[in-house]
């Protein structure tokens, strides 16, 4: 189960066009790095809910013939509309004849490369209804934490406590699994959420609930900040998701049918999504990704920047540390540092 149907309200004005999960990173939406990552551990089936700009998503990824499924490495995938949120319990519930065996649920807007096939193991082995992935982090204030004992038994939450209060460091990342009884705790119809009101009742209940501790990448992608240092942490190799196109001089990835004139002058880790256009005497410097359909033209610089697809730089434009939304123009001779351009 992906989970695709919130907001994404902390990574405003961008999701104000965009469903978090279409967000792109490296020129590839976060749902899609999930879809891959899902398949590449040998899922044959998953399943999608969507809600805020839903119609965005279904329009991406329907198919003739099945609207709501398509296929991604052999693996089939079916979008559920939710007209209504029902929290990330509720929207599994709404699913649960879908799940018979042992299931994943997973964020569609978080960035991730946590080893699934051990988690399943590890969960198996530990014979447990319920498993919670986790990551260490540094400031718990943004997060939910779990404390273990010994056994990996989670014995108690906290939700964003002050880093000066807090019973541990490893934060829950929203990537679990479970039996198919653990749906049994969730109300039908009703509003539930996972970390607030399911997991309480399976500590109250003494059911066999463990907490899984590895060495993986996660980012929840929460801010523009966040957004932008998943792109270099994906371009520099810290995570392991793949990067669209052809690698050119080891730190340059060409997509198809994309345009670099022989003049422009890349510099670290750039990304030149498929059809795009380089013009002549363009500087592109940092950590750069200038997605699909994006026209670059004559002398503009661009530096550890981001452009959606379909977003245009004129001529002698400036940018810096910025993410310019799909279809934006930026005008002729424009100097713009920092912050996140859509169109109104």
């Amino acid at each position: 189960m992906v989970l695709a149907a919130g907001k994404g309200t902390r990574l405003f004005p961008l999701t104000g066009e965009i469903p978090k999960p279409m967000a792109p990173v490296v020129d590839t939406p976060i749902i899609e790095h999930i879809f891959g990552l899902l398949s590449g551990h040998g899922f044959d089936e998953a399943h999608v809910n969507v809600n805020y700009l839903a119609d965005a998503l279904l329009e991406a990824y329907s198919g003739p013939g099945h609207p709501e499924g398509f296929s991604v490495n052999g693996m089939s995938v079916y979008l559920n509309r939710e007209e209504e949120l029902t929290g990330t319990a509720g929207g599994v519930k709404r699913l649960q004849d879908q799940f018979g065996e042992t299931f994943v649920v997973v964020s569609g807007d978080a960035l991730t490369d946590v080893d699934l096939t051990g988690l399943v193991g590890f969960h198996r082995e530990k014979g447990a209804l319920a498993t919670v992935a986790l990551r260490r982090v540094y400031d718990t204030s943004e997060f939910g934490v779990v404390e273990l004992d010994d056994e990996s038994n989670i014995r108690g939450f906290q939700e964003k406590p002050d880093p000066r209060d807090a019973i541990s460091t490893l934060a829950n990342t929203g990537i679990y699994v479970f039996e198919p009884e653990a749906l049994n705790y969730v109300p039908e119809g009703e509003f539930a959420d996972f970390a607030r009101d399911i997991f309480p009742k399976l500590l109250e209940h003494g059911e066999k609930f463990v907490g899984y501790q590895g060495d993986f990448y996660w980012s929840d992608i929460g801010t523009l900040a966040a957004y932008r240092e998943a792109q270099y942490d994906v371009l520099s190799g810290r995570v392991k998701v793949r990067v669209p196109g052809k690698s050119r001089e080891g730190d340059v990835w060409k997509g198809e049918d994309a345009q670099i004139h022989p003049t422009a002058r890349l510099e670290g880790y750039v990304v030149i999504g498929r059809d795009a256009v380089i013009g002549r005497d363009v500087r592109i410097e940092g950590d750069v990704t200038v997605g699909a359909d994006c026209w670059v033209r004559p002398g503009a610089t661009i530096k550890r920047s981001i452009l959606l697809p379909r977003a245009s730089v004129g001529d002698g434009a400036y940018l810096e540390d910025c993410i310019v939304g799909h279809g934006y123009d930026v005008r002729p001779g424009e100097t713009i540092r920092g912050g996140a351009l859509i169109r109104r």
